[in-house]
């Protein structure tokens, strides 16, 4: 079929052209726009997921839904090399001048607020042609959000900028995706940020995405944490959704899939959204015609595999050290579920049971989550002697610890391309 006509568009956060199965997360971020809007209590926001569900979508979704209800909104991107103080005045910076507060002397004391706070970042005694300096265009102001304690600043910093907001019966909402890279006294700042602006009713909220550990980053630095956020488990779509993502786009340009090709696609792709798009386009450049069939998809898969290989998957096992590959390739070894040992985990006799385990499409049963002996064993090494490769691997964002003594890939099927490939 005609190559540019194609509908699919699979890219990091790229929105694809059916945001399908997210209707509840939609809806219910609507609901927490209007109780604020009202004076109405709500929490902050944490989605969390793989790789390759869809969480950055989503939070530039949710953030458009705070456009359009005329609140004042910020996004960036965490990082391990970055503290929070820059990104987030950059973020805050912007929603303020979307709030469209009238009174412009109001407004420039907020800005000098933002500014001061994130001037914080420059080491005391630069000189001046080495610090930082924010794109505000007023001045600094002295006394609030400037103490250098990130989380005395941060609490003035969303408190000012709530006030701002309720003068113009509008709220803010600051978008944060790989929320779980923040620095650990930039997650206790924020949370203690989000929970004094909890209590004192003002409108603003944080919407964070991360891994599927943040949750217990989150819990690590503020024991209330559990309370304070609303948390989203962003899973892989079912059937009728991923269904909908692959068939909604083909049909505004005339094309169908035969029920056998939908049965074929979703065994490839498992329901994961970026899948379905990476999938969905080398299908529809190699297929003659509507509707695509079985036969088609099967003659696609190799080359969108192969994309795969070097881009989703190779390029992150690229980052990897030899140490940290061999760990890896023994977590993909370690994760498969052999007849003996499920019959044990049944019996309860001995066998670990460390996680959900799920068929390939190979057929081969594999456990969500494995015990970090387990990869010891495979690797016939003491589990101690592991730990600066498992430890260097989490903070590159490849594996996750979800739980005491489990660990998991961060990327869906990551273990079967280990595999498969022979990499």
């Amino acid at each position: 079929m005609d190559p540019i006509t194609n509908p699919y568009a699979p890219g990091a956060g790229q929105r694809p052209p059916e945001l399908a199965g997210r209707d509840e997360q939609l809806r219910t971020f609507d609901v927490v726009l209007e109780r604020i809007a009202r004076g109405r209590s709500e929490r902050s926001i944490v989605l969390t997921g793989l790789r390759g569900v869809g969480k950055t979508v989503l939070l530039n979704a949710l953030r458009s839904s705070a456009v359009r209800a005329d609140w004042g909104t910020g996004k960036f991107e965490a990082r391990p090399d970055q503290r929070l103080r820059r990104p987030l005045a950059a973020a805050a910076h912007q929603a303020v001048r979307e709030l469209g507060h009238p009174r412009t002397d109001d407004v420039d004391q907020v800005l000098g607020i933002i500014k001061a706070f994130a001037l914080r970042e420059s080491p005391n005694g630069a000189k001046l042609r080495d610090r930082w300096q924010p794109g505000i265009d007023v001045p600094a102001v002295s006394g609030r959000a400037d103490s250098g304690d990130v989380e005395i600043d941060l609490v003035e910093l969303f408190t000012d900028i709530g006030g701002l907001a309720a003068d113009v019966g509008k709220g803010v909402a600051f978008f944060i995706d790989e929320m779980q890279d923040l620095d650990p006294e930039d997650v206790s700042a924020l949370c203690a940020a989000c929970h004094e602006i909890s209590q004192s009713g003002l409108p603003v909220i944080v919407v964070g995405a991360g891994l599927p550990h943040l949750p217990a980053v989150l819990s690590a630095s503020k024991s209330y944490s559990e309370r304070l956020f609303r948390y989203s488990r962003i899973d892989r779509l079912p059937r009728d959704a991923a269904d909908h993502a692959l068939v909604g786009p083909a049909s505004e340009e005339g094309c169908d899939f035969t029920p056998e090709a939908l049965d074929e696609m979703y065994a490839v792709t498992a329901g994961y959204p970026y899948f379905i798009q990476a999938y969905g386009k080398v299908v529809w450049d190699v297929a003659p015609s509507s509707p695509v069939t079985a036969q088609d998809i099967r003659v696609a898969v190799p080359e969108a595999e192969s994309e795969l290989a070097v881009g989703f998957f190779g390029s992150r096992f690229e980052r990897a050290t030899p140490a940290e590959r061999e760990y890896l390739r023994a977590m993909a070894d370690a994760a498969i579920v052999n007849p003996s040992q499920e019959q044990a985990d049944s019996r309860g006799d001995g066998g670990a049971e460390p996680g959900a385990a799920a068929y390939d499409r190979d057929g081969v049963q594999e456990r969500e989550a494995v015990p970090t002996s387990a990869v010891a064993d495979v690797l016939g090494r003491k589990p101690q002697s592991l730990s600066p490769a498992r430890d260097a691997l989490i903070k590159k964002g490849l594996i996750y610890s979800g739980e005491r003594g489990l660990i998991a890939f961060t990327v869906p099927h990551f273990g079967r391309y280990l595999r498969t490939q022979g990499v």
